[in-house]
């Protein structure tokens, strides 16, 4: 079942590392000050170093990535980072008064290449409507653009705005490798990990989940912080009116690259009433 790990100062130690409801997912928070630097290792992950603002030095192996980094908030621009291999040490360097980063990592066999992921490597999806109040940006981070060069990690921004905006709609949910009777892929399994931010600060929203439709699952009260682990079931959330929710999402393939999402049978009509939603699920796969 989901797991509400509730907003803490982590002092730089990783969130998520082999949790029970989750082991294929790590994350962690880090925040550092001009010239502090920080050692990043995940055993058994590979990882991604996403930056939320400030700028910062990595070192990957003798190979430094400079000046990664360029949004003075996490509200304003586009993000960067860099990719750490699995099995890799990595050397984070502040460069500016302060930054904080986020590393999403998932279980992965085979070691592989570092390399930087630049605002203009961003792929940026938008849908949704006023009326639908579905208004969505994301930015993948990695996904199927840089497919070729990580294993089973897709990593992303996902930002929900207006009156009471809705995500994660129609509800959908990844907990299972299946296919129809006519061998057609309906849906992967990639267990995910959220972690919220809102602005302003003060903002909270609420996550739902629930494994059969007929269910009443539990919902968790979202704060700035908060972090909810996904290991299945269908997960929509909703965000209070006057405040925009920010995720950072971790989804991690247990057999597939591609994420094939599952959409509750009563409401996927909805895919049809929401605009430019389909690309948004196409650039999953």
């Amino acid at each position: 079942m989901p797991e509400h790990i509730l907003p803490y100062n982590n002092k730089n130690k990783a969130i998520v590392n082999n949790h029970s409801c989750t082991p294929e997912i790590y994350f962690n928070n880090v925040r550092l000050k001009k010239g502090e630097t920080f050692i990043h290792h995940a055993f058994g992950y590979e990882t991604v170093c996403v930056i939320v603002h400030g700028s910062v030095d990595i070192e990957v192996k003798g190979k430094i990535f400079s000046s990664i980094g360029n949004r003075k908030s996490l509200f304003e621009g586009k993000p960067e980072g860099v990719y750490v291999p699995l099995n890799t040490e990595a050397k984070i360097t502040c460069l500016t008064d302060s930054t904080e980063i986020f590393i999403g990592g998932g279980v992965y066999e085979k070691e592989l290449e570092a390399f930087a992921i630049l605002q203009d490597d961003v792929d940026k999806v938008q849908y949704g409507s006023d009326d639908t109040k579905t208004h969505r940006k994301i930015f993948h981070i990695l996904g199927q653009e840089n497919k070729d060069k990580t294993g089973r990690l897709l990593v992303s921004e996902l930002f929900t705005v207006g009156a009471g905006g809705w995500s994660g709609f129609p509800p959908h949910k990844h907990d299972e490798d299946r296919i129809d009777e006519n061998g057609t892929i309906i849906e992967t399994h990639f267990p995910e990990a959220y972690h919220f931010r809102f602005n302003p600060g003060n903002g909270f929203g609420a996550q739902f989940l629930y494994v059969n439709e007929d269910d009443f699952g539990p919902v968790a009260h979202i704060k700035n912080g908060s972090t909810i682990l996904l290991d299945k079931g269908y997960h929509p959330s909703v965000v209070a009116p006057g405040y925009e929710m920010y995720y950072f999402t971790i989804l991690v393939g247990k057999t597939s690259k591609s994420l094939v999402q599952f959409f509750e049978k009563q409401h996927a009509y909805q895919l049809k009433t929401i605009p430019g939603i389909m690309d948004m699920v196409n650039k999953f796969k």
